[in-house]
């Protein structure tokens, strides 16, 4: 299932192709043009070279809008492993604390045993 946020992800970049699909339409559209024996037509390739960059420019902010949000997404974030680990740690640590203290207080026991 996907959210809301992919599924309008994913639309954006489906549009970015689409884009893109028009891009090289226009490119190849100049390249005839340019070819045209009775030679191009500067109104034609003006309007198609404006096009070409408006798309670029589009393009280009469309992607890195969406490199921006693929960075924020933290699948992990609410992952509770690394505390759950470090608290078992501490009590093993602690646990260890204690056996030490004990056999301290043993010692300190028997020496006022024999005192």
């Amino acid at each position: 299932m996907d959210s809301p946020s992919q599924n309008t992800s994913l639309q954006r970049l489906q549009n970015v192709e689409k884009r893109i699909v028009r891009v090289l339409e226009l490119a190849g559209g100049v390249m005839e043009e340019l070819a045209n024996p009775s030679g191009p037509r500067k109104e034609l390739v003006n309007n198609q070279c404006g096009e070409f960059m408006q798309l670029i420019k589009d393009i280009q902010v469309t992607l890195r809008e969406e490199i921006k949000s693929a960075c924020e997404y933290r699948p992990f974030e609410k992952c509770d492993y690394i505390p759950r680990i470090s608290n078992e740690i501490c009590c093993k640590k602690l646990n260890y604390v204690i056996a030490q203290l004990d056999t301290m207080q043993q010692v300190v026991d028997s020496y006022h045993g024999t005192a």
